[in-house]
């Protein structure tokens, strides 16, 4: 059988990030290999988002063109996956007749049975189940693709919370967390296959196992921490009212947990927080700030916000502006909001006009910025240890224009972005690999990254500007 190709655009978060690189295993059997464009694939899948309308509204776009080449290639398989095809099901055909499957959230490892009905002449098919049998859970094996630094790993799937503004529980269904085996497992696995850093999914983390009986989410980390030849776990998303004093402590006792935490946090106002339905206050939110400062100094923290819910006024806005004063975030995720299908919120009143919300929403990064090039401004000149992940860019270097530079990315303990000179001549015989933890010495610092040279004078990389914790052996 002469071999087919597969391109997959995915929209939105980590999530879909990682449904798509199962969405590609699960069609390796058919014979389908990875396209490197739609305009050479023979099936084209688009793994949407609909958190918000404007990631609702590109997945549209992309079908749309979609539409186009299967004028010119009626051969063409075109699939919607993700959340818009979970929360639109059938309708999604009447916008865009030229689609062949539509498939759920929680239907990846139903993808290749679905493919095969496709191609046997079945045409449209739509799959919407979300029963929870146990292979919802499970994920084929890790793939033996070498050379990936850095992977991400589901190890649970849908959310429990009903914010007020949020569709996720209803496109992606209840909370589900796999077995820590299942989880164990994979993590060996792409290990195995080269990985160096782990990043650890879910809606809200923090209550992983609750629901099941499972072991607790910190439980969870000291496993993944013990796994031989993983250098570095990350997490996300942590919900601010089920951070436990165990996880805090985590960041001071785990070696291999990045001094790095995501918190959303959405408004600074009390009012708006309950109407959103958040289920905490904003000086809860702080005491865990402080809480996590106080367990690993220096530890980095970002969040997200959404400026103009329905009923904010410009004092609720000016509390929010308050409150990223006050924690200094590294980094902040800001959206206007949007109403969204089945969202409580899209009934409220008092909604905020466009042009309200557009000028909130500068002010907010405009303050952001100017406090993340601080903090990373700080940096400079401390030395980070820094995770090669691969090559940023050639540069040829300006006092040596005869000899190329070059320049490699990956991300500090605090998950700082790090572009650094490899070096050439004698400095870049010791060759620098994916993979590799390094010393860098942050030379200078950008609006959203930092840039640096080697430093062969450590083994290790100094804490240094505030990015890794003071660890300590105490017990949980």
């Amino acid at each position: 059988m002469p071999p087919r190709y597969l391109y997959i655009y995915t929209i939105g978060c980590q999530m879909n990030v990682y449904d798509s690189e199962h969405m590609a295993m699960a069609l390796a059997p058919l014979g389908y290999l990875p396209a490197l464009s739609p305009g050479d694939a023979d099936l084209v899948i688009v793994n949407t988002c609909s958190v918000r309308s404007k990631a609702e509204q590109k997945a549209f776009s992309i079908l749309g063109r979609l539409g186009e080449a299967k004028r010119l290639r009626p051969g063409l398989i075109v699939a919607v996956a993700g959340c818009v095809a979970q929360q639109e099901g059938a309708r999604i055909l009447a916008r865009a007749p030229h689609v062949d499957l539509v498939f759920g959230t929680r239907a990846v490892h139903r993808l290749a049975d679905l493919v095969r009905q496709v191609e046997s002449g079945h045409r449209p098919v739509v799959d919407l189940e979300m029963a929870d049998g146990p292979e919802a859970v499970e994920a084929p094996p890790a793939p033996a693709e070498q050379g990936r630094v850095s992977r991400f790993v589901t190890i649970m799937r849908g959310c429990d919370n009903f914010c007020a503004y949020c569709v996720v529980p209803h496109v992606r269904g209840r909370e589900t967390s796999r077995p820590p085996e299942l989880i164990l497992g994979e993590i060996a696995a792409l290990v195995a296959a080269g990985a160096r850093e782990v990043t650890l999914l879910g809606q809200n983390v923090n209550s992983y196992g609750a629901k099941e009986g499972l072991c607790s989410f910190p439980e969870l980390l000291e496993r993944v921490n013990a796994i031989e030849g993983l250098a570095r776990i990350r997490f996300t998303t942590s919900h601010p009212k089920d951070l436990t004093e165990g996880l805090i402590r985590s960041f001071a006792r785990l070696e291999k947990l990045c001094p790095h935490i995501h918190l959303p946090v959405q408004s600074g106002s009390n009012r708006v927080l309950a109407r959103m339905n958040r289920r905490y206050t904003r000086d809860h939110y702080l005491d865990n700030v402080s809480k996590l400062r106080n367990s690993c100094p220096g530890i980095a923290i970002t969040s997200d916000m959404i400026v103009g819910f329905p009923g904010e006024t410009q004092a609720d806005f000016e509390a929010t502006l308050e409150l990223v004063r006050e924690v200094q975030f590294d980094g902040l995720f800001a959206f206007t909001y949007s109403d969204r299908p089945h969202a409580p919120s899209t009934r409220f009143p008092e909604k905020v006009p466009a042009r309200d919300q557009s000028e909130r929403l500068q002010t907010l990064l405009d303050l952001q910025h100017g406090i993340t090039f601080a903090r990373n401004r700080a940096l400079t000149g401390s030395v980070q240890e820094v995770l090669a992940e691969g090559f940023s860019k050639q540069q040829a270097s300006r006092d040596r224009p005869e000899r190329a530079q070059v320049q490699w990315t990956g991300r500090s303990p605090g998950n700082k972005v790090v572009n650094f000179d490899g070096g050439a001549g004698t400095a870049g015989d010791r060759e620098v690999r994916a993979g590799q933890l390094v010393s860098v010495r942050i030379e200078r610092a950008l609006a959203h990254s930092l840039w640096g040279a080697l430093d062969y004078g450590r083994g290790s990389a100094a804490t240094g500007g505030g990015t890794c914790c003071v660890r300590s052996t105490s017990p949980a």
